[in-house]
């Protein structure tokens, strides 16, 4: 089974529907994790460096990235523990998932768990504070 880890910078959600503007590559790729939440043979995580910053401790590659290179380095793609790429977001196919349809809706999670989305929603919500 194939593990897809994204450690990303610190942000109020994943998705980049917060704010003025939507972030695209952070809806691609909410959107993409989405898809997976299905898929048997991929386990997919994102770590968010404000909600999940043990995860970011205890990767010992991840901490050696941002302790030298510095938060710039950030979204780090690790692929089955093995860095795969830094400073952006990996696209389907550095993935190895180029056959994904990519057509859900996203949403805001910023779990350690596999990504749970549900669409037509958006992270604004409540007292989040994050608009």
């Amino acid at each position: 089974m194939k593990k897809i880890e994204i450690f990303e910078p610190a942000m109020c959600c994943s998705t980049g529907v917060c704010g003025p503007s939507v972030d695209s590559e952070l809806l691609r790729i909410t959107n993409l994790f989405d898809t997976l939440k299905e898929n048997e043979e991929v386990k997919a995580y994102r770590f968010n460096l404000t909600s999940n910053p043990q995860a970011f401790v205890v990767n010992e590659k991840v901490l050696n990235l941002i302790q030298n290179q510095g938060n710039d380095v950030l979204p780090i793609t690790l692929i089955d523990g093995e860095i795969l790429k830094t400073e952006s977001y990996p696209t389907s196919e550095e993935l190895g998932l180029s056959d994904i349809n990519n057509e859900k809706g996203a949403c805001c999670s910023n779990s350690q768990e596999e990504v749970k989305v549900e669409a037509n929603t958006t992270c604004c919500g409540g007292n989040t504070g994050c608009c």
